[in-house]
């Protein structure tokens, strides 16, 4: 038979063989060299063993991690604790943000990337995972209109809740479409032009007017009545304020406005307040802190503040109902909501009682009615008015 060759150390066996090889050298019946021969093991692995026997005993046999004890890439837990301490204290917002928040307000600091931030929050216990869901792509065009401040604002009630005192709760909120900022977010007694109004008019004199006002097809904001009009509407015309309608049951042309209620609910009615009063406190805090210091996404991570700045037309409360130029034949509608036309009586709106409407003749024949910049329908030679399928504005200027 040849010469035995010595075989590694079998792993389901390495405690016991570690334990015999030691035992070997401390009875110094043969030298280092020989024994890790035996073993088949290098001379430098057989001292390793043997140190950590004579300092650890039995446990210094035992595998230990080939990590190193200090990470130089590790976050430094001074600033673990900073980035928990803000996710706790802002429960909805993701890694991004939390990231955005702490870099404009320490600008010195190395901040760790969002997904390590993100890891972070998953060991803080803060992350709590969704359901996957189909999501309906996002429209292919922006929002019309809204380039610059001002541009558009959009109104909405967020939809009612019961506060702690099981009374009913309705926010009113109103936002500018360009630069995100909430401009008002209230809670009304009741959806009408009464309670509405003064919320636009408060609005009008601290930050000027837009060039629209858009909502969806609800009351306050538009009725059955020709050309869609309410009297919230109305009011907003004579303003100087176009009113823009998104196309029945299309909220995804709101679809900002509709992610701000999103996050409102979030943020200050999951689980409501005791009653309407905290209620509302929890909502200016959360206008504060949305328009301020809370970074959007969409804003390159900057608040919305940072971009709204107040419209050039001032407001002074006064409503002026609209002027035509020389193009118009001018009819005051009547008490009954009629005009008269050619010698006929033609039924307009009572939502337009008192107001003036401007006819323009077609090359038809036909005449296009209109209340200032908004097109309510063309009446034919018989005096039959026919209404548009979806109101657009005319290309006036008006005052």
């Amino acid at each position: 038979m040849g010469e035995e060759v010595p075989m590694p150390w079998n792993e389901t066996d390495v405690m016991q063989e570690r334990m015999k090889f030691v035992c070997e050298c401390l009875e110094g019946d043969e030298a280092m060299a020989g024994l890790c021969r035996a073993y088949g093991i290098s001379r430098k692995t057989g001292y390793r063993w043997l140190d950590r026997y004579r300092t650890d005993g039995i446990c210094g046999l035992l595998d230990r991690s080939s990590a190193p004890h200090r990470h130089p890439q590790a976050v430094p837990e001074e600033l673990v604790a900073l980035i928990v301490s803000v996710r706790r204290r802002h429960r909805t917002w993701g890694p991004r943000k939390v990231r955005a928040w702490l870099a404009a307000h320490y600008p010195g600091v190395s901040w760790p990337a969002a997904s390590t931030i993100g890891t972070l929050f998953d060991r803080a216990g803060l992350t709590v995972p969704r359901p996957r869901r189909r999501r309906t792509p996002p429209p292919a065009a922006p929002l019309a209109h809204a380039r610059a401040a001002n541009d558009v604002w959009t109104i909405d009630f967020k939809g009612w809740f019961r506060t702690g005192d099981g009374k009913r709760c309705d926010p009113l909120t109103l936002q500018d479409a360009a630069s995100r900022y909430l401009l008002r977010c209230r809670v009304l007694e009741r959806l009408s032009c009464e309670q509405v109004w003064p919320q636009l008019d408060v609005a009008f004199r601290a930050y000027g007017l837009p060039g629209a006002v858009r909502s969806d097809n609800g009351e306050p904001f538009a009725s059955v009545a020709i050309g869609g009009l309410s009297r919230l509407a109305v009011k907003l015309i004579k303003a100087g304020v176009m009113p823009e309608r998104i196309a029945p049951g299309k909220p995804q042309q709101n679809g900002r406005h509709e992610r701000l209620h999103l996050t409102l609910q979030q943020e200050t009615a999951s689980p409501p307040a005791s009653n309407g009063i905290a209620q509302q406190r929890r909502f200016d805090a959360f206008a504060r802190i949305y328009n301020e210091d809370r970074p959007h996404e969409a804003l390159d991570q900057s608040p919305p503040a940072r971009h709204y700045e107040p419209s050039p037309r001032v407001y002074r409360g006064r409503l002026r109902s609209p002027e035509y130029d020389d193009r118009h034949q001018v009819r005051k509608v009547r008490g009954s909501g009629e005009v008269k036309w050619h010698g006929k009586t033609i039924f307009i709106s009572t939502v337009l009682i008192g107001e003036p409407v401007g006819l323009v003749e077609l090359e038809d024949g036909r005449w296009r009615l209109s209340y200032g910049p908004l097109q309510l329908g063309v009446i034919d030679d018989k005096g039959r008015v026919h209404k548009p399928t979806r109101p657009v504005p005319e290309n006036l200027d008006t005052p």
